[in-house]
């Protein structure tokens, strides 16, 4: 029947796109904190901050050794800033380890002059190149308190030899929040034009998961417009954009590295690379610096693990334009963040994201459960159909017209809709990627367990039935690590189609037969929570259908 077959078709294209996305899931990054190479120096007299090469191949440690530093701590972060250009550019998370089950903290940021390069500079520029202005070489001093801590902030100072200083105030909170305060002193006669600037460098583009429902690299929202560019597209091209509010920065899967600049003033936007990736923004607008007068502007510094409690907290807090964009909900946002919150909640109720995520399967099935009804009464009356369409086929088997008219008549009579069966998976494939893109981009799945052998619900099932789930003593290569869970998702899968009607074409039907298996082996490798997702579903759905073909009959004629 060619309708059947229609069905059959759009049926397997949503598969095949399904398929498609799933297939291409990189293997999971176990080494989060492997980021970025090779820097350079500021040109302390181009307003451009045009760089020119100084980098040498050194360990974090050793670079981090060779200039003097101001260490700073809070409750989330450890590290130090550094005299040499007084740059931030030693920062380790506190509470978050590098792989599950390890005392090694993630460490972002790094000097310069090591092959992790990753830091972050500020101050002032000017178009008079008879000013001398400090460099990424300058040597700045310390005026009082020598640790910043979110209870004392720090002060540094460097002068030139033409009677200008130039003063930083650092000050950071309990969280991943550094506050800038800068200021030029005059004491001379003359006038002077100075452009406030910050500015992210990366040595080296980090190992990234490399797939398309993730965004990392260079970003920003300049004009309520958010701007993603990848590494490679800024290796071939710069960006430049002039905006009057936004933020800026660099985003890996679960951090972030960004300048807010100051409020209420117009900025250039610039990514681009020259020997290493760079982020910043420069007033476009002036400060006057009279004479014997001084000027002075602030600028915000986060660095953060991308917890959502913290951007959203910060968004709100510093009022930063869509910076909660910073998390790359994906364009079903205004799916996959309530999502989120949902499973946030049951987590907060239930103390487990593996139940969390179980609880906001069922909730989901209620919201759609009208519409899952009408659908599964139509698809119980198709199967309660077949014997009828068979009987059918048989006596029209000479006349595909008559045939037509005979079926078109039954779904009439019957008041069935043969398209409603594609329902639930059409209800289904936005609330699946949805899902996906929560386990896949939120930290606060990272390191979570569910019970038994799932100790971390954003990674895959570790077990394997080709070692009988551990207990046979020898390992499997990774594509053969088809664990319980994806075996029991498997298996439920195979069930709910059992429930369904047949295709009536042979290939069909042995096509179908196999999408299961296949699936199995294809979201194997996907995180855990996902598949416990998709098997609870797979019950409820089940369940729901079991109940609706035991109250379902149908009439039929001879």
């Amino acid at each position: 029947m060619e309708t059947r077959n229609i069905i059959a078709a759009i049926s397997l294209s949503a598969a095949v796109i399904i398929l498609y996305t799933l297939f291409f899931a990189p293997p999971p990054i176990t080494q989060e904190n492997l980021i970025e190479k090779s820097k350079t120096e500021q040109n302390s007299d181009a307003p451009s901050l045009d760089q020119k090469e100084n980098v040498t191949e050194i360990s974090r440690e050793q670079a981090l050794s060779e200039s003097e530093r101001i260490r700073f701590e809070n409750q989330s972060i450890i590290g130090s800033i550094s005299l040499k250009g007084a740059a931030i550019d030693d920062l380790t998370f506190k509470e978050y380890n590098v792989v599950l089950n390890s005392n090694e903290k993630v460490n972002l940021l790094a000097p310069r002059n090591s092959k992790e390069g990753y830091l972050i500079e500020s101050g002032f520029i000017t178009t008079d190149k008879n000013v001398e202005i400090p460099n990424s070489n300058s040597i700045w001093s310390v005026s009082g308190n020598n640790k910043l801590t979110a209870q004392s902030p720090i002060k540094l100072m460097w002068a030139n030899d033409q009677g200008i200083t130039f003063e930083k105030e650092i000050s950071i909170d309990d969280k991943f929040l550094f506050t800038v305060k800068q200021r030029v002193i005059n004491s001379t006669n003359n006038k002077y034009d100075f452009y406030s600037y910050g500015q992210i460098i990366r040595n080296e583009a980090p190992e990234i998961t490399n797939f398309y429902i993730l965004h990392e690299g260079l970003v920003a929202t300049l004009d309520d417009e958010l701007i993603e560019e990848d590494y490679d597209d800024i290796e071939e091209k710069k960006f430049t954009r002039t905006a009057q509010k936004g933020w800026l920065g660099i985003g890996d899967k679960y951090w972030i590295t960004s300048l807010i600049p100051p409020k209420g003033k117009e900025f250039k936007t610039t990514f681009d690379y020259k020997n290493k990736f760079r982020a910043n923004f420069v007033s476009t607008e002036p400060l006057e610096l009279n004479s014997n007068s001084s000027i002075e502007d602030k600028m915000q510094i986060i660095v953060a693990a991308k917890r959502v409690d913290v951007i959203d907290g910060y968004a709100e807090s510093l009022k930063i334009d869509k910076f909660d964009l910073t998390i790359d909900w994906g364009f079903l946002y205004f799916i996959t963040k309530p999502l989120f919150f949902g499973i946030d909640y049951f987590f907060e109720l239930l103390g487990n994201y593996g139940l969390a995520i179980i609880a906001i399967t069922i909730c989901i099935r209620l919201v759609f459960f009208p519409l899952a009804n009408f659908s599964f009464r139509s698809m119980a009356k198709m199967k309660a159909l077949t014997p009828e369409m068979t009987r059918l086929k048989e006596l029209h088997k000479d006349d595909k017209m008559k045939l037509q008219q005979a079926m078109m008549a039954l779904y009439k009579r019957e008041k069935v809709n043969p398209m409603s069966g594609c329902l639930p998976i059409l209800v289904q494939i936005p609330v699946f990627f949805a899902l996906y893109k929560v386990l896949f981009v939120t930290i606060e799945m990272r390191h979570m367990p569910f019970y038994g052998w799932i100790q971390d619900l954003s990674e895959r099932d570790p077990t394997s039935l080709f070692n009988l789930f551990g207990l046979l003593p020898y390992d499997v290569p990774s594509f053969l690590v088809i664990g319980a869970w994806p075996i029991a998702m498997g298996v439920s899968m195979f069930v709910q189609m059992k429930l369904n009607p047949a295709p009536t074409d042979p290939m069909q039907a042995k096509i179908f037969m196999f999408f299961p298996l296949f699936l199995t082996i294809i979201l194997a490798p996907f995180p855990a929570g996902l598949v416990i997702y998709w098997t609870v579903n797979n019950i409820l759905t089940m369940a729901q259908q079991v109940f609706i073909m035991k109250r379902t009959t149908v009439k039929t004629v001879t």
